[in-house]
């Protein structure tokens, strides 16, 4: 899930200590095959590829189901990998706007699947292009705050083209074109700063405050998307102030 800094500690913790780890294995794996598809097997050549399979280092994927994800993509061993890429655009409670990632093996079941999550949770269903025009396709990598200063990530992002750079609940997000994220992705590393992602995401061009009450709703729904296996990520336009922040905290306590 993205356009959700203030969600992301949380929703990163519960993939990893219940049973949706299996789940967000599995669509890393996904990842990293069709990155290995589309640019082939060489990680200092396919960059798409390394991203993919940094991301899946970070979430513990063993290292033997990575190298297994990159042979099936490359086509190395006689196994073909066959996915469609779809995108979904929604409604949720209160018309937070909703993008919806899906890479899957069939087509029904992933329609089935988002609108029934959908339907069951507040939200509806968009036309095409109804809910896309308020979403630019942008780099986003998130760094993390161990030992690294905001003027450090700025001084060796912008240089490299960055566009902005916000605070993230677990450090900080660097914000590039998509075409940018490479570059300033390599331009951290040889700054000697570590990131936990670089991903193109479709980021809101203007974000919508809302309320606990919705933003319960919100998290509802977006945990039933994500609970199918053909959803691999979903993207909105909400924004927490940090007084519906602290109230969501309690609600955990």
């Amino acid at each position: 899930m993205s356009g959700h800094s203030k969600w992301a500690t949380t929703k990163h913790k519960k993939a990893i200590i219940d049973s949706r780890r299996a789940k967000s294995w599995a669509k890393l794996i996904k990842n990293i095959e069709v990155a290995a598809k589309l640019g082939g097997p060489d990680l200092v050549g396919n960059p798409t590829l390394f991203d993919a399979v940094q991301k899946a280092k970070k979430t513990s994927v063993p290292k033997d189901n990575i190298d297994r994800a990159v042979k099936r993509g490359a086509g190395i061993g006689g196994e073909v990998v066959e996915y469609t890429s779809i995108m979904y655009e929604g409604y949720g409670p209160n018309g937070v706007a909703l993008m919806i990632e899906c890479l899957t093996d069939n087509k029904n079941r992933a329609a089935a699947e988002v609108r029934t999550a959908l339907s069951r949770n507040g939200g509806t269903l968009a036309d095409p292009g109804s809910v896309a025009y308020n979403f630019s396709r942008k780099g986003v990598i998130v760094v993390g705050s161990d030992g690294t200063t905001e003027d450090d990530v700025m001084m060796a992002a912008l240089e490299a083209g960055a566009e902005e750079i916000e605070p993230h609940a677990e450090g900080f997000e660097v914000i590039t074109e998509a075409t940018d994220l490479v570059a300033v992705r390599s331009a951290l590393q040889e700054a000697g700063i570590d990131y936990e992602s670089a991903d193109v995401e479709f980021v809101p061009n203007l974000k919508v405050e809302i309320d606990a009450d919705t933003a319960r709703k919100i998290f509802r729904l977006i945990d039933a998307l994500e609970d199918s296996e053909d959803v691999q990520n979903v993207f909105t336009n909400f924004d927490l102030t940090a007084e519906v922040q602290a109230e969501l905290e309690n609600d955990e306590a």
